[in-house]
């Protein structure tokens, strides 16, 4: 008998295989790739992201190919879709800290779902309005300004903060991705099955993010219940003082309400001028939107490399600098498709590229150095400001897009990044090497009034 020694002989006789390739297989999937909770928040957000796409071409394509909307009457829709940030922004911060975020984010999936899945009703039934989609735009807005503050505030208490950075560029990849391939899917849709029924694809696309959502088991630490006995207003104030009193969330406030006003004027006209200035097809579209989004997909990839390797605040203001060249290219690619369409495409992938690792970067700064009882509140405080001038740009655009012409609307909004740039290079941001500390949270200072 060999005994105890015997795994020793065998050993000699058949040696192990070397477990090289197995070892790597592993480093590949290291950090969030091991946390399920975070994997099922991925998973539900990229389907939905992916449906959301065909809505955002479709939404549009039903305005103008179904009901032959004018410039103003898209100006009109664009303002409806943002408006609700203006009216209940602020309101929703206060209310989504005082809630389960995940619940908050099972209803509005649920809630987009069913409005969405009304307009291909209408539409097979004979009856869709503009009317409609103006209210329906409404209601989606409002679900939008709930889901959006909740996502925001849920992620901090999903995942700890050293891995913020790496949270939210997987999150952009997802959103890249479906930006790809959405975008041609639309097209194809539109084009094949009409724009209503198109919107199908983005309403199953909610419900199977609220299933995923549902799904994650970990609780929310330090949710303070709704008892009634706290002042609304006052909360509302306290996230306000964390966002405008600190020179650096002042700053990218400031500099994203600039920008993204102008951008709404931008986007307000857009399909209207590739459609019939160039007379693109919805496919050709789909296609320019997925070329262009390659480059989000790979700001995604890059944007924590990027801001290690050059520092955070000078990788900052080069997106924003990238953002502005980009916005110039698409009116001056000139009024022939043959030229415009790559030029076009082009500039979208530069302009996805900047965007992504701009917010990728400046989202991940404010969650760090902001405690989780705020989260939801400087979510809403920044968002606020910064898109709820959103229905103001859209209706701006729709008005010069009828009084001085499409092409000229799209140079007048590159005035909204040229600005951005000057309020970043007077502020601190310049000078920011890398994310603070996780530790490093702020408080709100105590009010003197």
């Amino acid at each position: 008998m060999l005994g105890c020694n015997s795994h020793k002989y065998y050993s000699t006789l058949y040696p192990r295989r070397p477990r090289t390739k197995r070892i790597k297989l592993r480093r590949l999937f290291t950090g969030l790739w091991r946390h399920p909770d975070f994997l099922k928040l991925w998973t539900g957000e990229t389907i939905s992201l992916l449906g959301s796409q065909v809505t955002i071409l479709a939404m549009p394509l039903v305005a103008i190919l179904t009901l032959d909307a004018t410039p103003f009457q898209m100006g009109v829709l664009g303002t409806l879709q943002y408006i609700p940030w203006l009216l209940i922004g602020l309101a929703a911060g206060a209310w989504v800290d005082r809630m389960r975020r995940r619940t908050v984010l099972v209803a509005a999936d649920i809630g987009r779902a069913a409005l969405l899945g009304f307009i291909p009703f209408a539409a097979v039934a004979g009856v869709l309005k503009l009317e409609y989609l103006y209210g329906i735009a409404f209601l989606v807005g409002i679900l939008n300004v709930f889901f959006d503050v909740a996502y925001t505030a849920f992620l901090p208490t999903l995942i700890p903060r050293k891995q913020l950075v790496e949270g939210n560029s997987k999150l952009s990849v997802s959103a890249s991705i479906a930006e790809i391939a959405g975008p041609g899917i639309a097209g194809g849709l539109v084009q094949w099955l009409t724009a209503p029924l198109a919107i199908v694809a983005d309403a199953v696309s909610f419900l199977v993010s609220a299933v995923s959502l549902a799904w994650i088991g970990a609780s929310e630490p330090g949710i303070i219940p709704a008892d009634g006995s706290r002042n609304i207003l006052a909360e509302i104030r306290e996230g306000l003082r964390l966002v405008f009193l600190n020179p650096i969330l002042r700053t990218f406030a400031v500099a994203s309400v600039t920008c993204n006003f102008f951008i709404d004027v931008h986007l307000a006209v857009f399909v209207l001028y590739a459609m019939r200035g160039l007379e693109i097809t919805p496919v050709t579209l789909g296609a320019i939107y997925a070329v262009g989004s390659v480059g989000g997909l790979l700001g995604s990839i890059v944007a924590n490399r990027l801001a290690n390797g050059l520092g955070l605040g000078r990788i900052i203001v080069g997106m924003q600098i990238l953002i502005t060249l980009a916005m110039a290219a698409i009116p001056l690619s000139g009024m022939r498709a043959g030229i415009a369409v790559p030029v076009i495409a082009l500039a979208e992938a530069v302009w996805g590229f900047a965007a992504v690792v701009y917010i990728v970067n400046t989202v991940s700064l404010r969650q760090v150095i902001t405690p989780d009882r705020l989260q939801a509140r400087a979510a809403a405080s920044v968002r606020f400001v910064t898109w709820g001038v959103a229905p103001l740009g859209f209706l701006l655009g729709g008005i010069l897009g009828e009084r001085i012409g499409l092409k000229t609307t799209l140079l007048v909004a590159v005035c909204g990044p040229l600005m951005s740039i000057f309020f970043l290079l007077s502020s601190p941001v310049p000078r920011l090497r890398k994310l603070p500390a996780s530790e490093a949270v702020l408080e709100p200072p105590v009010s003197t009034v």
